[in-house]
C-alpha cells in the first residue's frame, strides 16, 4: 500500500482513540436498539459468541435486511458487502463467483447449516452462487481472512455461512407472488412453528424468467437465455429434554437454464442448455452433560451435485455439438466437544472425516472431428483434528487461539493455526481487534486426476492478518469501523499452457482497507455504508488480479413510514477491473469500466396480513459488465403481493 494511504489510516485511528467518552457498550439506546457489538455470531468460533468478543472481521446479514432490501438471490445480497466482489456471466442462472479480499473465488468456503456447498466436480472446487435464491434464510455470516483452522480446505480466504430459519411458536407463514421485467415470475411459500418438543419450517420457491442474452447484447447477441428453478428447504427438530436436541435440515435445488458459447460478438447459441440438481442434507444432535460443562455436537452432512449440459447443432453452428455431465458428492461426519472450564475459558475440540468423489464426461463434434474426455470417478479422504481455546479476561479482553491438522490421502498432513483478539474500552465504546492465521486448499480432484492433472500437486497456502478499530457515536446509534488487511498466497495451482498440466507456480498478495458505517439514527431511519480499497496482484507478473476492483463503495438507507410502509435505497459504485477477452485467440487483457448501480425496494402493508411489494433494479439503466463480454440486468421493475398468517 502507498505511504500516503498508511498515514491516512494511522491519522484516523489516532483520532478515534482520542474520541470523547460515550455510553458503555451494550447499553440500550433511546430507540431501543442494542449495541451491534453484542450481536451473536456463530461462524467465527463455531460457538454462539457476542460480536464484541470476536477478533475476526465478520459481516452479518439478517432475514429482515434481505426482505427490506427486496433481494431474491444470494448473489444480490452479497454484492454490497465490503471486500466482496460478485462477478456473474450474464443474468440469473448464469455462473456467479465471489472474490473475498482479493482471494480466488474457490478460496471461499460456502456453508449452509454446516453443509459444505463447494462443488467437488468443478475444476477448482468452487461454488456457483448463480442458482442460489434467498428463501428460508435466517442470516448470512461472512468471516473474512484465513479460516482453515476451524473449517479446513477451501476456507483459505474466508467463509460464507448461510443459516436457515428454525420454526418457533404457533403455526405461521406467508405466500408471495411477484412479476416483472424480462417476463420474470417469482412464487414463494413458507410456514413454520413449534409444538411440544418439535419445531419445523418448510420453504418452497419457484423462479421463471425469459432473461436476456448472457453474451452481451451490445456486442450483437439477441437470443434470450432463460432460467427456471425450484428450491425446497426444510428444517425439523426435536428437543426431548433441556440437555438434548436433534435437527434435520435439507435444501434441494432443481434448475434449468439457457447458455451462450462465450461472451462477446458471436457468442449467442439458441439451443445450448444446462440443468443442475443439488441436494444439501445435514442431521445433527447436541448433548450437554455435567451441568452444561461438557457439550457435544455430532453431525452427518451430505452434499450432492449433478449437472448436465447439451448443445445441439443449429443453423449458426452446423458442425458443433457437445454433451457433458458432472457429478460430485461430499459425505462428512463431525464430532465437536465444547468444555466450559470456567467463565473465563472455553475449550473446543473437534474431529472430522469426509470423503469427496467426482466424475465427469465430455463429448463434442466439430469440423475437426469428434473429441471425448471422460474423467473417471475419483475420491479424496480427509481426516481432521482441531482445537480452540477462548479466553475472556475482565469482561473486556477476548482472545481465541486455535490449531488444526488435516490428513489428506494424497498429499499427507497439513497444519494451520489462528489467533484473534478483541479489546473493548467500555468507557468510550471503543473496540480494537486483530487476527492472524494460516490457510490451505487441497488440489481439486480434477486438478489431481484428470488428463490435465498431476497427482504430485501440493496444497495451496495462505497467511493473512488484519487489525482494526470500531467506535460508536450518538449514544450507540452509529458505529464506524476501519480495518487493514493483508494476505499472501503461494503454491497456487494454475494451468500451464506449455505442458497442458496444472502446476504449483502461482503467488499473489492482496492488501487493503475496509471502512464501514452503520446505525439506526431514529426509530424509523437506518443507514449502512462501506468502502473497500484492495490492491491484489500476481507476485510473479506484478499485474492486477482479474475482476478485483481497487475501490468499491456501497451505501444504503432504509426508512419506515406511516407504521406500514418501508423503502430501501442502495447505491453501489465499482471501480474499473482487469479481465481477459476469451472470445478471441490468443486471449488479451482488457479493462472493465467502472459503474454506479442504484437499486430501490419498497413495501406497504394495506392490512395486517396483506403487503404490497415493489422493487427496481438498475434504476438509472446503466450498461456495465461484471465479466468481459457478458451482459447484466438493465432497468428492471417488479411488483407483487405477500399474504401472511
Amino acid at each position: 500500500m502507498k505511504r500516503t494511504g498508511i498515514v491516512t489510516i494511522v491519522t484516523v485511528l489516532a483520532f478515534l482513540l482520542a474520541a470523547p467518552p460515550f455510553p458503555a457498550a451494550g447499553e440500550t439506546d433511546p430507540v431501543g436498539q442494542q449495541q451491534g457489538m453484542d450481536e451473536i455470531v456463530v461462524t467465527a468460533t463455531r460457538l454462539e459468541t457476542p460480536g464484541r468478543e470476536v477478533g475476526s472481521s465478520v459481516t452479518v446479514i439478517t432475514a429482515e435486511q434481505i426482505q427490506e432490501q427486496g433481494k431474491t438471490t444470494v448473489a444480490d445480497v452479497l454484492r454490497s458487502v465490503p471486500s466482496l466482489n460478485v462477478a456473474q456471466s450474464g443474468g440469473q442462472g448464469q455462473v456467479a463467483s465471489v472474490f473475498m479480499r482479493g482471494a480466488k473465488s474457490e478460496h471461499t468456503l460456502v456453508l449452509i447449516d454446516g453443509v459444505e456447498m463447494n462443488d467437488p466436480s468443478s475444476t477448482a472446487r468452487g461454488f456457483d452462487f448463480g442458482k442460489m435464491d434467498a428463501g428460508n434464510i435466517e442470516r448470512i455470516e461472512i468471516v473474512q481472512g484465513p479460516q482453515s483452522t476451524l473449517y479446513g480446505s477451501d476456507a483459505m480466504g474466508g467463509v460464507i455461512n448461510i443459516i436457515t430459519k428454525k420454526g418457533s411458536g404457533k403455526l405461521s407463514g406467508f405466500l408471495s407472488a411477484e412479476g416483472g421485467s424480462y417476463r420474470t415470475f417469482n412464487e414463494h411459500a413458507w410456514l413454520g412453528g413449534s409444538a411440544s418438543i418439535f419445531n419445523y419450517s418448510l420453504d418452497i420457491s419457484r423462479t421463471d424468467t425469459s432473461g436476456f442474452s448472457a453474451a452481451n447484447e451490445k456486442r450483437g447477441n439477441t437470443e434470450r437465455d432463460g432460467y427456471a428453478s425450484t428450491t425446497l428447504s426444510t428444517r425439523v427438530g426435536v428437543t426431548p429434554s433441556r440437555n438434548f436436541d436433534a435437527d434435520l435440515v435439507l435444501r434441494y435445488i432443481n434448475s434449468a437454464f439457457d447458455l451462450d458459447n462465450f461472451g462477446g460478438a458471436g457468442g449467442d447459441d439458441p439451443n445450448s442448455t444446462g440443468r443442475t440438481k443439488k441436494l444439501f442434507l445435514r442431521a445433527q444432535s447436541r448433548l450437554s452433560l455435567f451441568n452444561d460443562l461438557w457439550e457435544q455436537k455430532f453431525g452427518f452432512s451430505l452434499s450432492d451435485h449433478n449437472q448436465k449440459f447439451r448443445n445441439d447443432t443449429d443453423a449458426a453452428h452446423p458442425f458443433d455439438l457437445d454433451r457433458s455431465t458432472y457429478d460430485g458428492q461430499i459425505v462428512k461426519f463431525d464430532w465437536q466437544h465444547n468444555l466450559y472450564l470456567h467463565e473465563t475459558n472455553t475449550l473446543t475440540l473437534g474431529v472430522e472425516t469426509k470423503r469427496e468423489t467426482a466424475n465427469s464426461t465430455y463429448y463434442s463434434e466439430s469440423m475437426w472431428g469428434p473429441y471425448s474426455d471422460d474423467f473417471a470417478k475419483q475420491y479424496a479422504r480427509t481426516t481432521s483434528f482441531y482445537i480452540q481455546d477462548q479466553i475472556r479476561l475482565w469482561d473486556s479482553w477476548f482472545t481465541t487461539l486455535g490449531a488444526r491438522v488435516d490428513d489428506h490421502n494424497r498429499f499427507g498432513t497439513k497444519s494451520t493455526f489462528r489467533a484473534a483478539s478483541s479489546y473493548l474500552f467500555r468507557e468510550t465504546s471503543t473496540r480494537i481487534k486483530g487476527s492472524y492465521g494460516t490457510g490451505f486448499k487441497a488440489p481439486s480432484l480434477y486438478q489431481l486426476y484428470s488428463s490435465y492433472g498431476d497427482i504430485n500437486l501440493a496444497p495451496e497456502k495462505s497467511a493473512g492478518w488484519d487489525a482494526g478499530i470500531e467506535q460508536s457515536f450518538l449514544q450507540e446509534r452509529l458505529t464506524f469501523g476501519i480495518t487493514y488487511f493483508s494476505n499472501n498466497f503461494k503454491n497456487l495451482v494454475d494451468f500451464d499452457s506449455a505442458t497442458s498440466k496444472y502446476v504449483n507456480v502461482g503467488k499473489a498478495k492482496s492488501e487493503g482497507v475496509e471502512a464501514t458505517l452503520h446505525g439506526k439514527l431514529t426509530e424509523d431511519l437506518s443507514l449502512r455504508a462501506g468502502y473497500t480499497y484492495t490492491d491484489a496482484k500476481d507476485k510473479t507478473t506484478d499485474e492486477r488480479l482479474l475482476r478485483r476492483p481497487r475501490n468499491k463503495v456501497a451505501f444504503g438507507t432504509n426508512y419506515r413510514f406511516l407504521a406500514k410502509g418501508n423503502v430501501d435505497l442502495e447505491v453501489i459504485w465499482m471501480d474499473n477491473r482487469d479481465d481477459f477477452d476469451y472470445s478471441s485467440y490468443p486471449s488479451s487483457r482488457v479493462k472493465l469500466n467502472s459503474y454506479t448501480l442504484v437499486n430501490l425496494a419498497a413495501s406497504y402493508g394495506i392490512t395486517k396480513n396483506i403487503t404490497l411489494l415493489g422493487r427496481i433494479k438498475n434504476l438509472f439503466d446503466k450498461n456495465y459488465e461484471e465479466v468481459f463480454g457478458y451482459g447484466t440486468q438493465r432497468f428492471s421493475i417488479y411488483g407483487g403481493i405477500r399474504l401472511s398468517f
